[in-house]
């Protein structure tokens, strides 16, 4: 069986090729086609635990529900995880397989490789069509040698290539011309197109320049994406802001955005809910009066630790629960408000113990092996509301606290604690508020009972819609389909 390819590059990170999958993988899905989404090395601190026991970026699983498919560990055979700004946790084909500097992974990229090509033959042999999506941009030079991620790959599998950019931050033509300018004549020639993203205003205006560049460059603009207002995708780091205050806020959330803040798609929910107003609050910031305060995942939890006590928050939260006030910690934030923490192999930093905020009556230790499951269960507050979500972490946890739970899983497994007085929550499960039965218990917990149901899994799904609808009727897709069945013969 022949299998049709095309690789959606960018000028710059965040410039929309993990939307412009998304939505391309939607249309074709919708079309009856059997198409797989695919990026070769991500690096990202969003994750996303798949069906056969690995993790993936969350970008990846976004596009595979695109698909109509579950998360699969081929869809991202290589994932970087940061751990400090120089070193990072190498996943490949969703297991740990190493904890590198950015000097030693260069040297390990030949046998990443190894790893992106056999994931790539598994999905070419299964699916009708593969869509690509790169990471940065091709014009990094100095990561041209063994690039495994962008041009390194596609001349590698001779995929075809379409390059977009981000009008709305400026200078789209420039960055359109110079990283077209930067690549060499046969990844020029890979090129088939440039798409332009964000585009609001009158199109009008634009077209002088869109000539332009079709005659500097002599490739076609294949479409204008109009800016999408209000549209909520996983994001794969980016952490996006609140939504716009209204008369119906009833409780306020914030959360703190560490240096190695990860899974921060956690707090989606509650940025979205109409009676929420969400806030994320960053270094050298006032930490804001809340009803609650939600500690998210972390994939550096001693030193994030560190980060909080040097920006005030543990005063803080300790003034913010004498006057009455929520805190929930999920994952890493779940381990930071124990009592310990313990590193004793230097899994996420220097070997070392550090204590915790001391809210929670546990002690956790990171142990080399990690956790990644999907889970379903309910959470233990009234109504037994439904959950499901997933674990991905290090630490093992052990303390009296853990005897009062806040999830109970259906393997029977407890998962996570709460205090005495009903105060301080935690888990080990991303995903929590993700479910509409459980988000509005948990908005009561926190003081705003008899919240509106959201459904955020809905929500995402009318979006990802959303996104094919507008992909589908701004891109030439006449072009796009000659360019998928000519790679068929590559």
């Amino acid at each position: 069986m022949s299998c049709a390819s095309l690789m959606v590059q960018g000028t710059t990170s965040d410039a929309g090729k993990s939307t412009l999958v998304a939505a391309m993988c939607r249309v074709l899905q919708r079309r009856g086609v059997r198409v797989a989404p695919f990026k070769p090395q991500n690096m990202a601190l969003n994750s996303a635990v798949t069906e056969d026991g690995g993790e993936i970026g969350r970008a990846q699983a976004l596009q595979a529900y695109a698909c109509g498919l579950r998360p699969h560990t081929d869809f991202n055979p290589v994932l970087l995880k940061p751990t400090t700004d120089r070193k990072a946790q190498v996943i490949i084909q969703g297991q740990v397989a190493a904890d590198l500097n950015a000097k030693d992974y260069h040297a390990y990229k030949p046998r990443a490789m190894g790893a992106v090509l056999d994931s790539w033959q598994r999905l070419t042999q299964k699916f009708e069509a593969v869509l690509v999506e790169g990471a940065g941009s091709p014009a990094e030079i100095n990561l041209r040698d063994r690039d495994i991620a962008n041009m390194g790959f596609a001349e590698a599998v001779d995929c075809p290539v379409i390059l977009v950019a981000d009008i709305d931050r400026g200078g789209v033509f420039a960055h359109l011309v110079g990283t077209l300018d930067l690549l060499s004549p046969s990844e020029q020639a890979r090129v088939k197109g440039f798409v332009i993203n964000r585009f609001r205003g009158d199109i009008g205006l634009l077209e002088p320049g869109l000539r332009w560049l079709e005659e500097r460059t002599g490739k076609p603009v294949l479409g204008v994406l109009p800016y999408l207002h209000g549209l909520f995708l996983d994001a794969e780091d980016a952490i996006a802001g609140g939504q716009e205050t209204s008369e119906q806020i009833r409780l306020k959330v914030i959360a703190p955005a560490y240096p190695r803040v990860s899974n921060h798609n956690d707090l989606d929910p509650l940025r979205l809910h109409p009676e929420v107003d969400f806030q994320w609050v960053g270094p050298n910031a006032t930490v804001p009066p809340a009803d609650l305060i939600v500690l998210p995942g972390s994939k550096a939890v001693r030193a994030d630790l560190d980060w909080l006590r040097a920006q005030g928050w543990d005063k803080a939260i300790e003034r913010h629960l004498r006057y009455g006030g929520k805190v929930i910690g999920v994952c890493g934030g779940f381990q930071m408000l124990g009592k310990q923490l313990h590193d004793p192999q230097g899994l996420e930093g220097s070997a070392g113990s550090s204590p915790g905020l001391g809210w929670l009556d546990i002690d956790t230790t990171l142990a080399a092996e990690k956790q990644l499951h999907n889970v379903q269960g309910y959470l233990c507050l009234p109504g037994t509301p439904a959950m499901t979500g997933y674990e991905i972490h290090l630490g093992i946890s052990s303390g009296p606290d853990l005897q009062r739970p806040l999830v109970t899983l259906n393997d029977r497994r407890q998962d996570g604690a709460r205090s005495a007085d009903e105060q301080i929550a935690g888990t080990y499960c991303h995903g929590l508020f993700d479910q509409p039965e459980a988000l509005s218990a948990l908005l009561s917990w926190a003081g705003c009972a008899g919240a509106a149901e959201v459904d955020f899994v809905a929500r995402r799904e009318a979006d990802l819609n959303r996104l094919a609808d507008a992909v589908e009727q701004h891109l030439d897709w006449k072009v796009v389909d000659k360019v998928l069945q000519e790679s068929r013969h590559a």
